[in-house]
């Protein structure tokens, strides 16, 4: 595989890669490392890539094992939760909304997180999620109306929180 065919099967999954990327490792600057030391390696190993039938598939199970790996040497999890809680309701207000959805999505345990990601956000189908997470499909499907419900029941709470201040503030 010579540099024009790399650039065109390869490198232009680089914003997937690295959306991905910054869905679990959540900061831009790791994320943008992961992708760049995943890109070094795909390059490296360009003559075995054609072995490989979803090559786009095989690029953002790559990502996601270096994501991982990240997040293991550097205990990013630990101070990703120390750092982003999720806001207190009685702080937020309405207008937030998008925030507030996107603390609750990041939130969510692993597994709900990155289903959630590559179905709403990246527009996956269930079999893609399936072959990128190494998951059955079932699994994902599971997962995925797990996330959704979570998010359903927090924003409910928020919404009649915020419908019960509105209206005793009123009176």
């Amino acid at each position: 595989m010579n540099q024009e065919q790399f650039k065109n099967t390869v490198f232009v999954h680089k914003d997937k890669l690295f959306r991905f990327a910054k869905r679990i490792l959540v900061d831009d600057d790791e994320a943008f490392d992961a992708v760049q030391n995943v890109m070094m390696r795909l390059w490296q190993g360009k003559d075995k890539l054609y072995q490989y039938r979803n090559l786009e598939a095989f690029c953002m199970q790559s990502i996601k094992n270096e994501a991982l790996n990240r997040i293991k040497k550097a205990k990013v999890r630990t101070d990703f939760a120390e750092q982003h809680q999720i806001i207190s309701t009685t702080e937020n207000s309405v207008e937030n909304t998008k925030e507030i959805i996107l603390e609750m999505i990041n939130s969510l345990p692993e597994k709900q997180r990155l289903v959630m990601h590559l179905r709403d956000v990246e527009d996956y189908d269930i079999d893609e999620i399936g072959e990128v997470l190494e998951m059955g499909e079932s699994a994902v499907r599971v997962n995925l109306m797990r996330a959704r419900q979570k998010v359903k029941e927090q924003l409910t709470k928020l919404f009649d929180y915020e419908s019960f201040r509105i209206y005793s503030t009123k009176k």
